[in-house]
Order: C-alpha cells, then sequence, then structure tokens
C-alpha cells in the first residue's frame, strides 16, 4: 500500500490553480510572524524595533500599482508596524485586534469582497480561522501547527525574507499583472 500523502502538500497543488489566485482582490496580512520573521526587539528606553523585508515591501508596492488592495492585521498595536505600513501605503492597517477572522471579514465586507476574493497570510492560532475562510488561505513554513493546517499554501522563502513576495508574484502572474518595475 503506498504512503498517504501529505495534507499540506495535497492542498498546495490543489492551490496553485491559477484561477484561485486570479481572483484576489484584497491580500490581508498578519504582521509579526509574516512580514517579520516574529522577533520584536524591545530597547532599554522601551521603543520597539522590527526588521522588515524589502522584497516584500516591493511585492506589496506592486500589488498597489494592480490595484489589488493591501490590509495588515495585527493583535498588537506597534509603532514600528505603523511606520513601516505608512511608507509602504498600505490602506487598511488595523492593530490591536485577536480576533483576525472578524477582522478580517469586517474589512472584506466593507470592500464588497467574498471570501474567494481574499487571501489571507498569517503564522499563529489567532490566524488560523482567517486563514480558513480565505479562498487562498496562506502560512509561512515556520508557522505553529494550526496556522499549517488551514493554509492552503505554503511559500518557500521564509516569513520576513520574502515569502510576502512570493504570494504577492503569484497573485501577480496569475492575473497577468507580473512584469519589471
Amino acid at each position: 500500500m503506498p504512503a498517504p500523502k501529505s495534507k499540506i502538500t495535497n492542498r498546495k497543488s490543489k492551490i496553485l490553480r491559477p484561477a484561485s489566485w486570479r481572483a484576489i482582490r484584497l491580500l490581508a496580512l498578519d504582521v509579526d510572524g509574516v512580514l517579520t520573521d516574529g522577533t520584536v526587539r524591545i530597547h532599554s528606553d522601551g521603543t520597539e524595533s522590527k526588521s522588515f523585508s524589502i522584497l516584500d515591501g516591493m511585492g506589496l508596492a506592486r500589488l498597489n500599482r494592480a490595484g489589488i488592495a493591501v490590509a495588515w492585521i495585527s493583535g498588537r498595536p506597534s509603532e514600528a508596524t505603523s511606520v513601516r505600513a505608512r511608507e509602504l501605503k498600505v490602506p487598511h492597517l488595523i492593530q490591536g485586534r485577536t480576533d483576525k477572522l472578524a477582522a478580517l471579514q469586517d474589512l472584506a465586507g466593507r470592500l464588497g469582497l467574498g471570501a474567494a476574493q481574499v487571501c489571507y497570510m498569517g503564522d499563529d492560532d489567532i490566524d488560523a480561522p482567517a486563514i480558513a475562510w480565505a479562498g487562498v488561505g496562506v502560512a509561512p513554513a515556520g508557522s505553529m501547527p494550526a496556522a499549517l493546517q488551514a493554509s492552503a499554501f505554503i511559500p518557500v522563502r521564509p516569513a520576513g525574507l520574502g515569502a510576502v513576495r512570493e504570494v504577492c508574484e503569484l497573485i501577480l502572474a496569475a492575473q497577468g499583472r507580473l512584469s519589471a518595475p
């Protein structure tokens, strides 16, 4: 009897159909552990810092130019997150919301979008319901088991080092909008 295939492998191949990516009109992302490697540095003066990937930033800028809405949904407020979001002109920044599914559905409703038009990427247990609800649910490889189980796609690149860019390029390629800057 052949060994059963992993659920993740089966789900990955299913979601790679271009039609799933082509339908996306909103890319919503958790911040810590998706746009960053999950590390938050707290300095002696009480300020914090995070590292964000330039690769991911370029992917998000290209989505914006292509008319794909971008949202960041974080469970904790952070000035570092606010600064980076302003820099990238992220139109929808939601901080301090731990019920990611409710925040995502709320935003999708305001934008007139259904689940099939939403891609959500998260890495932790509180992200799993939003990952499962979205038409394309994504979790970076180092995510918690619940997020990985809920996901349909796992990027090759790690969180904070191009995983978001990989997703951006899949969306743009499926919509025929992937081109040099």
